[in-house]
């Protein structure tokens, strides 16, 4: 299979902040690519790296087999890239924009509507409005349009579903998997670990760090201990109590509940006992599957 991206010790620093230590790892064609971590973990950064905005300190990196340095020029009329910031020109209209960014590749909408029709026929109705006056869910497809409307081999996604709804974040990954039958690759950022699940493989980044490499669910599985989940009235003064029991390894919240491990992963009416003493009545323990985001955070304590 062929390899889109292949990086191989890539560093980059900001004055005393460490921002990418030692990243490696290679994208295969046709893939959906997914890089999963929080704010702050390096991804943006990457990211302006393989698109050739920003320069690494160290390392070597080849996008569509073409050296990021050297041969920038022809790398860039093959990606399209989508910024987590909305970059588009909010005093132009929606079609003016997408005409406007067609143009600067040397392509017409005509030639590569078929491309985008799925995603702009949401938005054509409201083609002359200007792109500022959008929804959060339009201004994700206008700029999707835009960065797909000279057909690149490449697809780079920066939190493209940050900031909006939750239908339109499910309708957004509808349509990349669709874009995979019309042989591009894609490239995607995101803090979400719904979003994880719907790659073909994933990266964990945590502070400038590859923590693993591989399929969503072969991370998932990855988690090595027995996970039970407590419910109880008082969720922060769950945690906090949990975290006190002696025989915790980690609790974290999750949702309406919090995701416990235990030494032995068993536990007994001790902890009950020790809930009752923290105020805590009522408390509801039981065995969970673990997530991907379970698993991350395994990661991270490691």
């Amino acid at each position: 299979m062929q390899e889109v991206i292949k990086a191989s010790g890539i560093s980059k620093k900001f004055e005393a902040t460490q921002a990418l230590k030692d990243i490696s790892f290679e994208v295969n064609e046709g893939e959906i690519f997914g890089f999963i971590g929080p704010d702050g973990a390096g991804k943006t950064t990457l990211f302006r790296i393989i698109t050739t905005l920003l320069l690494a300190d160290e390392g070597e990196l080849k996008v569509l087999g073409l050296d990021v340095i050297a041969e920038f020029k022809e790398l860039r009329k093959n990606i399209g890239y989508m910024p987590g910031r909305f970059s588009l020109y909010q005093d132009l209209s929606v079609e003016e924009n997408l005409n406007f960014y067609a143009t600067v590749f040397g392509t017409t909408v005509k030639e590569n509507y078929d491309l985008i029709s799925d995603i702009y026929s949401h938005i054509e109705p409201f083609k002359k409005r200007l792109a500022g006056k959008l929804s959060g869910g339009m201004k994700q497809k206008l700029a999707l349009s835009c960065a797909l409307i000279h057909k690149p081999k490449l697809l780079v996604l920066d939190e493209p579903t940050t900031g909006v709804d939750a239908v339109s974040r499910y309708e957004f990954w509808d349509m990349l998997k669709k874009l995979k039958q019309h042989d591009i690759t894609i490239l995607v950022s995101t803090p979400y670990m719904d979003e994880a699940m719907r790659c073909d493989r994933v990266a964990l980044i945590q502070s400038g760090h590859l923590l693993l490499t591989d399929d969503p669910e072969k991370i998932k599985d990855g988690f090595s201990r027995k996970l039970f989940s407590a419910r109880a009235p008082e969720k922060y003064r769950l945690i906090n109590a949990l975290r006190e029991y002696p025989e915790t390894i980690s609790a974290y919240p999750f949702g309406d509940s919090v995701h416990i491990t235990f030494r032995g992963d068993v536990f007994d009416d001790s902890i009950y006992e020790h809930l009752k003493k923290a105020g805590i009545e009522h408390a509801t323990i039981s065995e969970s599957e673990a997530g991907i985001e379970d698993r991350f955070l395994e990661l991270m304590d490691k």
